[in-house]
């Protein structure tokens, strides 16, 4: 295909396919904290503290876990780096974290098993993991240094939650330079509702928006057409 100059109307140069040397999936929090088994099966009992997120639940271990498992097995095995940031505190007590985590009261002590990537989903050899304290990984972290260093352009962003620390990320990356991919199915909200509403507001302002299969599709055409953007057909 031929790649629309920057200034083409309705967002197309945001649409062009990634380039598999300059792309990284970012995983947000997609951590214990988040997400683990208990707290599955104690959002499925009426009337306890996670039943009114047992939507959210449901949904990461249907939809979302299945999805990122694959996203990354194909990404892997097309040499795209898959980056992790987590919801972690630099100290024991949280004295560290941005103001807006201290008055929401969001806390994970430093090395504490809440910031452990879950299981299914988790770095594999040297794979990188930045914590972070904000909602936006670019406002508390060196981020956008280590994608430079790693001749990052593209990024392929998905995790929890979707309206917030994903959304921030998203348009914090655009804002940045970078041309964005949201895998809609690869993230949650803690309603069905917010998860649309967010996802709406990102597609074609901020990034470009494709499902899981998608995706995966577009990396299996780079792999086999020698990673050449421009003889992808849409």
């Amino acid at each position: 295909m031929t790649i629309p100059p920057i200034d083409a109307p309705h967002g197309a140069y945001r649409e062009r396919p990634i380039e598999l040397a300059k792309t990284a999936l970012l995983s947000v929090d997609m951590q214990n904290a988040e997400f683990n088994h208990d707290m599955l099966l104690r959002s499925r009992v009426a009337g306890s503290d996670l039943a009114h997120k047992n939507d959210f639940f449901e949904r990461m271990a249907a939809v979302v876990i299945p999805n990122q498992v694959r996203l990354q097995r194909a990404a892997r095995t097309a040499g795209i780096e898959v980056v992790f940031t987590v919801i972690e505190s630099r100290t024991q007590d949280g004295r560290d974290r941005s103001l807006d985590h201290k008055i929401s009261g969001i806390h994970v002590p430093k090395g504490s098993g809440d910031a452990q990537v879950i299981d299914a989903v988790k770095p594999e050899g040297d794979e990188i993991i930045i914590p972070k304290t904000s909602s936006s990984v670019f406002n508390s972290t060196n981020i956008e240094y280590v994608f430079r260093n790693l001749g990052v352009e593209y990024l392929i962003v998905y995790g929890v939650i979707t309206d917030q620390c994903v959304e921030s990320a998203v348009r914090d990356a655009a804002d940045k330079g970078f041309l964005v991919t949201q895998i809609e199915d690869c993230c949650a909200a803690d309603t069905s509702l917010n998860h649309v509403r967010s996802i709406e507001s990102m597609r074609g302002h901020y990034c470009r928006t494709r499902t899981t299969d998608q995706m995966i599709a577009e990396i299996d055409q780079l792999a086999k057409r020698g990673l050449d953007p421009r003889k992808i057909s849409r």
